[in-house]
């Protein structure tokens, strides 16, 4: 599925170049998965254990939940790389896992069998599972590895089960859209009808939920409510991105920026700063120069930290937030990138930057003010084309 915004991520361990993490969300979940297992499905499944030994299992189970999501989306990342989709990295969150592509497919075919790859790994591992699962019973094994094999087993099937929903972003939603899109040549309307049936998913899902909750089922229609809204959510994200990715991929930054920024020096005070420029430009954000080169940025935010009987005195060098590279772009960058970095950094604007000098600024505001006006020019290229073809 496409990028979710994520909390805050722990590395973990590399898998055929494919740098794992997982999400501080994800964190909750195998709390509450260990949790779950250990008080209610283990003893049920294996009953007259102990509970250290119900709790031993629900720790085991839930890192191979852990390496599950990570096997099923490691055959995505596989798949996208041989066919020349970039993955930026492997995530753990919340609501599951995702290959983080930077770049969509090329072609029908790359995307389907780039989605494919994801629940045939799930089924795969859940045969092994199951295959050993009834090796340890006919040989009179540990019930503990057993129960454990058996529930890793079923959350495997029903992981690619739950992924071949035709539900855009979810697996078989990209499978939808890859036929789509085969049939008719046209990636944002395959797009938009895929995230369509995410959308009517996530609201089965939302109902679902609500009606297990009000018959006493809490957890479990919670879980169905809150998996619905991030699938709808995630619908209409994705839609957008997609959109948004090939519209913006060809335009360079350069285009877009403001040629002639207004900026401030790092020697001026904090008095002469809000009185000479906040006041005046009604800006809230301007990049700090020291002898012709940009060496930081500063905005209200900091300044309104700052006890204002001291602003007269405190020079801008001293609030300010030293230059790093996530508060830069080249001119030859593309818009879609552009907006991308803001988005993975809270940035809402960046310095265009060139061999250290500043050509201008570019903000989020310009960009999708730009993609308002090239999907509207889409959409009326597109009706304009299917009158034609009518006629």
């Amino acid at each position: 599925m496409e990028d979710p915004i994520f909390l805050y991520r722990i590395k973990l361990f590399s898998v055929f170049g494919f740098q794992v993490s997982v999400d501080a969300s994800w964190l909750l979940l195998a709390a509450l998965i260990t949790w779950t297992l250990a008080g209610a499905v283990f003893p049920h499944l294996a009953p007259r254990l102990s509970t250290a030994s119900y709790w031993a299992m629900s720790a085991l189970a839930t890192i191979g939940l852990l390496l599950s999501i990570v096997f099923h989306e490691t055959a995505h990342s596989l798949v996208a790389r041989h066919y020349g989709m970039p993955i930026r990295g492997i995530t753990l969150f919340i609501f599951g896992g995702v290959a983080e592509m930077t770049a969509e497919p090329g072609r029908p075919r790359d995307e389907l069998l780039m989605a494919a790859a994801g629940p045939a790994a799930s089924l795969l591992l859940a045969t092994i599972l199951f295959l050993l699962f009834t090796g340890v019973v006919a040989s009179g094994g540990s019930t503990s590895v057993g129960g454990v094999l058996w529930y890793l087993a079923l959350l495997n099937f029903m992981l690619a089960v739950f992924n071949l929903v035709p539900a855009f972003p979810l697996d078989g939603g990209r499978i939808f859209r890859a036929v789509l899109w085969s049939w008719r040549g046209d990636l944002d309307w395959a797009t938009r009808i895929a995230a369509s049936g995410g959308n009517m998913f996530g609201i089965v899902l939302i109902v679902f939920g609500l009606i297990g909750v009000l018959q006493g089922d809490f957890i479990g229609g919670m879980w169905r409510f809150l998996i619905g809204m991030f699938l709808r959510g995630a619908a209409s994200a994705s839609y957008s991105e997609t959109l948004a990715r090939r519209l913006l991929t060809d335009i360079p930054v350069a285009r877009l920026m403001n040629r002639d920024p207004i900026v401030v020096t790092s020697d001026l005070s904090v008095q002469h700063f809000i009185d000479d420029y906040v006041y005046c430009y009604h800006h809230l954000w301007f990049p700090v120069m020291q002898d012709n080169t940009v060496v930081g940025s500063v905005d209200t935010h900091q300044i309104a930290a700052l006890d204002r009987t001291i602003w007269p005195t405190v020079p801008i060098r001293r609030v300010m937030r030293p230059l790093s590279r996530d508060d830069t772009v080249t001119p030859e960058v593309s818009a879609f990138a552009a907006l991308m970095q803001m988005r993975r950094t809270g940035r809402s604007r960046l310095m265009v930057l060139y061999d250290g000098t500043l050509f201008g600024i570019v903000s989020s505001r310009d960009l999708l003010n730009v993609l308002s006006l090239e999907r509207e020019l889409h959409q009326n290229k597109s009706r304009a084309t299917g009158l034609l073809a009518a006629r």
